[in-house]
């Protein structure tokens, strides 16, 4: 008898075993991320501990959170001796946290009408898949919120946009001739028809006029708001030409530029605040009523647009000369070229920087506080906790504000790493 020596040759595959538990899912990334060595073991044990504790004394100050009452005394009452926040304050000057304590209060929805409408006018800026005939809107925008915010005619604003269409209408005239000759022509003409256009609004002030509300009974977060989108959308286009102006071959644009960044970055923000309250309305022409609002906001302007005409300025270096080099070859000047080549570029590498600098700058608005501006945290430590009914109600005002600012600068934050991410801005494959 011959014994078969044939080899066994198996003709199905063998099913996937399924990874090991450990391999998989969470517990995966808990033994990855929090236990991955005797170290990382015991500071998790810690932040554990240290987030039980936290987590055991404030959860009886929020769960006990008193919201009826009309002083601290009524949230004391419904206390009754037990630990709780006295959130009332939040709903009862829940107005005056917003939109100040003098801005009319039939007239709420008209800022609330540019808030919805700001997020119309943005969308074609931050996203690509937004339709470009939005864009339109976007630069009419400013110029209608001005009007439903501050209210009175809308020649005003008509006016103040007719003069920036002339003004690039004949920027692009002069382009060929030179970019220099350009500006100041564009300048010259914006400022001509704004001249003129003042005589047009005295005729007739009436002509689709909202109440006017002034610039002192603008208050609360709406103020924080304002400055905010305002100074970061001027400090932007203003930061880039300084920097181009820094790397200018002209020599005295060059050390104007470098004197003014080196200046202002060497100015506390502060001091350039009481400047804007005090001395800047000096600088204006004689009998000239300069609102409070315009002097904060070309400060904080000129400010954050030291900083960021650094950054874009290190977003220019980061480019290898190569595409300098390009740019020439193909016979573009050097508005085409940084238009179209040169700024793309160094505007992605300075995604980041730029961002940094932005959420300073919202933070930095309640610094007009100092100087008498009743901005959300000027109305918290003005008018609310000056009142006898809510005397000594601190965590739950400064925490509402720490809140509302987290959550609009967290938004930024996680926009630019969508961006990036858009970009691929770290050049992955």
């Amino acid at each position: 008898m011959v014994e078969n020596t044939a080899p066994f040759v198996r003709d199905q595959l063998i099913p996937e075993a399924p990874p090991p538990v450990y391999e998989t899912g969470m517990v995966k990334w808990l033994r990855e991320n929090l236990f991955s060595s005797p170290l990382n073991i015991f500071l998790t044990v810690v932040s554990l501990w240290a987030i039980y504790q936290v987590i055991l004394g404030a959860a009886p100050w929020f769960i006990n959170g008193v919201w009826s009452g009309d002083s601290v005394r009524d949230c004391y009452d419904i206390l009754d001796g037990a630990t709780g926040a006295c959130f009332a304050v939040l709903k009862e000057r829940w107005p005056q946290l917003i939109y100040g304590f003098k801005y009319p209060p039939s007239e709420f929805w008209r800022p609330n009408l540019a808030a919805i409408l700001l997020s119309v006018a943005i969308a074609p800026v931050l996203f690509n898949a937004v339709s470009r005939k939005i864009f339109f809107f976007t630069l009419v925008y400013p110029f209608l919120a001005y009007w439903l915010v501050w209210g009175g005619t809308i020649l005003g604003p008509l006016v103040a946009f007719a003069g920036f269409v002339f003004a690039v209408i004949v920027f692009r005239k002069l382009e060929a001739q030179g970019f220099a000759l350009a500006i100041l022509g564009g300048i010259s003409t914006a400022l001509a028809c704004w001249i003129s256009g003042g005589y047009l609004v005295d005729m007739d002030k009436n002509f689709l006029a909202l109440p006017s509300v002034p610039s002192r009974n603008m208050g609360g977060f709406m103020l924080n708001f304002i400055l905010g989108i305002v100074c970061v959308s001027l400090s932007i286009p203003l930061g880039i030409m300084l920097a181009l102006g820094r790397q200018s071959n002209m020599p005295i644009i060059k050390w104007i530029c470098v004197l003014f960044i080196e200046f202002i970055r060497g100015v506390p923000l502060i001091t350039l605040l009481f400047v804007a309250n005090v001395v800047l309305a000096y600088f204006f022409p004689p009998n000239t009523n300069i609102d409070l609002i315009l002097r904060v906001i070309i400060m904080i302007t000129l400010f954050s647009a030291a900083y960021i005409a650094e950054v874009i300025r290190g977003g220019l270096a980061a480019l290898p000369t190569g595409q300098f080099e390009a740019a020439n070859s193909l016979g573009l000047d050097y508005t085409q070229s940084m238009r179209l080549i040169i700024l793309p570029q160094a505007l992605k590498v300075s995604i980041p920087g730029i961002v940094n600098v932005a959420v300073g700058l919202f933070k930095d608005t309640t610094l007009v506080s100092i100087i008498s501006m009743f901005d959300l945290i000027g109305m918290i430590r003005g008018p609310i906790l000056a009142s006898t009914a809510w005397s000594g109600v601190y965590w739950e005002l400064f925490g509402f504000a720490a809140l509302i600012f987290f959550v609009v600068c967290y938004a930024i934050s996680q926009y630019s790493q969508w961006l990036e991410r858009q970009l691929e801005t770290d050049h992955r494959t």
